[in-house]
C-alpha cells in the first residue's frame, strides 16, 4: 500500500545573513516591497527585518530594469505588498544567489503523514512529496512519520531494510520515495 507523505511550510523561512548593526545573523521577511523609478528603469527590494536589532535591509530582486519589461501582474503584486509573492521571490534561487543569502527552514515546515494507519504495518511504500523547495534530512522524515528515533532509521538503512531510488543521507528538497520493512 503506497502512503502519500507531504512536507508543507507552516511559514516563511528566515533569512540567513549577517547583520551590519548587531551582528545577528537571521532576519524575518517584513512582506513589505519597496519600487523605485528612475525615468524608464525601475528597481525593487523586499525589505527584511533583522531578528535582534530590528534593522532592515533591502534584498534586491530587479536592478535597473526597463519598466515595460516588467510584467504588469508582477508590478501589481510588488505594488499590493502581496505575502504569496514575498514566498515565491524567497525560495528563487537567483534572488538568494544575488544577494548572497540562505534560508533557514528551522520550525517553518510541517510533515502531514495522513494519520498513523501505517505505522502498524510490515512493509510500508511511501511516496513524499514537496509543497515547496525545503531542505530536510529524509532521515528526519522517515523518523517522523514512522514515530522512530533517527539512529534507528540509520540503522534501518544500513540493514538494507530502509530502501530507495534516492539517496536518503544529506538534504532533499523534492520529492522521493522509499520503502521501510520491519
Amino acid at each position: 500500500m503506497l502512503k502519500n507523505w507531504m512536507v508543507v511550510p507552516t511559514s516563511l523561512p528566515l533569512v540567513r545573513r549577517r547583520c551590519h548593526a548587531c551582528g545577528s545573523e537571521r532576519f524575518r521577511a517584513s512582506g513589505k516591497f519597496r519600487v523605485n523609478a528612475n525615468h524608464k528603469l525601475l528597481d525593487a527590494w523586499l525589505l527584511v527585518l533583522c531578528n535582534a536589532c530590528e534593522d532592515t535591509v533591502k534584498l534586491t530582486l530587479l536592478e535597473r530594469v526597463n519598466v515595460r519589461s516588467v510584467r504588469p501582474e508582477l508590478l501589481d503584486r510588488l505594488h499590493a505588498n502581496d505575502p504569496g509573492l514575498t514566498a515565491e521571490l524567497l525560495q528563487d534561487p537567483v534572488v538568494l544567489h544575488r544577494n548572497r543569502i540562505a534560508l533557514d527552514w528551522d520550525h517553518a515546515w510541517r510533515l502531514d503523514t495522513g494519520g498513523s494507519d501505517h505505522l502498524d504495518r510490515e512493509v510500508i511504500d511511501v511516496s513524499v512529496r514537496f509543497a515547496a523547495r525545503i531542505p530536510v534530512r529524509p532521515v528526519r522524515l522517515i523518523a517522523e512519520g514512522c514515530d522512530l528515533s533517527r539512529a534507528e532509521v540509520e540503522r534501518l538503512i544500513v540493514e538494507g531494510k530502509v530502501v530507495s531510488a534516492f539517496r536518503l543521507t544529506g538534504k532533499l528538497s523534492g520529492d522521493f520515495t522509499f520503502r521501510l520493512k520491519r
